[in-house]
């Protein structure tokens, strides 16, 4: 057996290699900043992740077409998000506003398996005609699907 002399650089340059192609694809920073949980096992034994028809029809209920009820705020998103309308009291973080939007439209969602993670644009539209987007992000393997965060667009 041949030992290889140790260089702190080799072990960083490796790494760095094998994750290149992870930060260069087009998945969201926000998706890579929670590493997916593998304890969530689908009753058979396999992991199930929710697919785009999934996220899109949870988050269309979700949000309705006025926002989520208080009930879906309270269990139907996760803890980081509620931790983050707690440092945020005069905004809301689910809708990136505040009040009640007249109408809201859910596009489709796309998923990103190797990052765990699916999104969809929401679009909210209020009284004085004004229009607002912002993301929704949904991890594919909360059980039971639940909203993971929300990136406002400005």
């Amino acid at each position: 057996m041949t030992l290889i002399p140790y260089r702190p650089g080799t072990l960083l340059l490796a790494l760095s290699a094998a994750l290149f192609p992870l930060f260069a694809s087009s998945v969201p920073a926000a998706a890579l900043a929670d590493p997916v949980p593998r304890w969530s096992l689908h009753h058979h034994g396999h992991h199930h992740h929710h697919t785009a028809e999934e996220i899109t029809t949870f988050l269309t209920a979700f949000y309705g077409d006025h926002g989520p009820s208080a009930r879906d705020r309270g269990q139907r998103i996760s803890q980081q998000l509620k931790e983050k309308q707690a440092h945020s009291p005069d905004a809301d973080v689910v809708l990136c506003a505040q009040g009640v939007p007249r109408d809201i439209a859910v596009g489709p969602a796309t998923v990103a398996q190797a990052a765990g993670v699916g999104w969809a644009t929401v679009t909210t539209t209020w009284d004085s005609g004004v229009t607002d987007t912002f993301t929704a992000y949904v991890r594919l393997d909360s059980r039971p699907i639940a909203l993971d965060d929300v990136i406002c667009a400005g």
